[in-house]
């Protein structure tokens, strides 16, 4: 059983509301997200803890005895988050001047280019230089102040948090989905697949072990152009659900023979990694913490 200390604010945030709330309900309007959240969030907290913490019953959240075990250190928790944020707002005053951040194509072109708007109303003063290069920047070197990495790079002088994992399925627009029904074989939709350039990368490798008679209609050594040509519904392509969820595509349903293989999809890491002496610098603090929490949010609405 591991301490509150050791758990996630944002599952211990949750529980909190729900023990004051006693209802998933109410502390998923309080909190503004869904009360399947809720409910997975403190399932959650409850597995990494080793307590049960509620009782579910019809009129609503009973607190276990493990929850009185752990509110008071939950509490300190809120607290001490509390003057976090308090101490935050100075940096947010502070934070002015160019932050270069690295990112490959994919995740410069889908997801941090179009946060930047997000970026800007919050810190008005703080400007980007986005490197999109397909090669990493050397951190070590002050290539870049901050990267994004499916990786987590290592150094003593470097300092990363991992804030996703994604699993790749397949997926595909709506309309070819419906079009396609639920598949026996992978073999027998259309795909989108990566160049030879490719072959080793773990999706890639997935598609050729298990549709590799299928007719692919596109191979592209660019993610961009494959989640592009998903959308359109011009054929199927192994994507991370992140992008499913927020591009509005559709796994591709399947018979219970493949399930097999789609517990061996791949997933793959996000990671947020600065130079240690620059982490604590303000405009790379407040950098570092929008993308950490636009990412989390990503996990959250998962």
């Amino acid at each position: 059983m591991q301490g509150v200390a050791d758990a996630r604010w944002d599952d211990v945030r949750i529980f909190l509301e729900a023990h004051r709330q006693k209802s998933l309900g109410a502390a998923a309007s309080r909190l503004g997200i869904d009360t399947s959240t809720v409910s997975r969030r403190i399932t959650a907290l409850e597995a990494s803890l080793g307590v049960r913490l509620f009782e579910r019953t019809r009129e609503g959240l009973l607190p276990a005895r493990g929850a009185e075990r752990v509110l008071a250190a939950a509490e300190s928790m809120e607290a001490a988050h509390g003057r976090l944020k308090r101490d935050a707002s100075d940096v947010e005053a502070q934070a002015e001047g160019i932050v270069r951040l690295s990112a490959d194509p994919g995740m410069a072109e889908l997801f941090i280019a179009p946060a930047l708007v997000r970026l800007r109303a919050k810190y008005p003063k703080v400007h980007i230089e986005l490197d999109a290069s397909a090669q990493p920047r050397d951190l070590t070197r002050h290539e870049a102040d901050l990267a994004l990495r499916s990786v987590q790079p290592r150094g003593a002088e470097l300092v990363t948090t991992k804030l996703l994992t994604a699993k790749w399925l397949p997926a595909s627009a709506p309309a070819l989905v419906e079009e396609i029904g639920r598949v026996s074989s992978w073999n027998d939709p259309p795909w989108l697949a990566w160049d030879k350039d490719f072959a080793s990368f773990a999706p890639a490798r997935w598609v050729t072990a298990n549709a590799g008679k299928a007719e692919i209609v596109l191979r592209t050594s660019h993610f961009s152009a494959q989640l592009a040509a998903a959308e359109a519904g011009l054929g199927v392509a192994l994507l991370p659900t992140m992008f499913i969820r927020a591009r509005r595509l559709e796994e591709v349903r399947y018979t219970k023979t493949l399930a097999s293989s789609i517990h061996a999809c791949p997933s793959s890491d996000v990671w947020l990694v600065g130079h240690r002496i620059l982490r604590d610098v303000p405009r790379v603090a407040a950098v570092w913490s929008f993308f950490a929490d636009e990412l989390r949010a990503v996990t959250e609405a998962a």
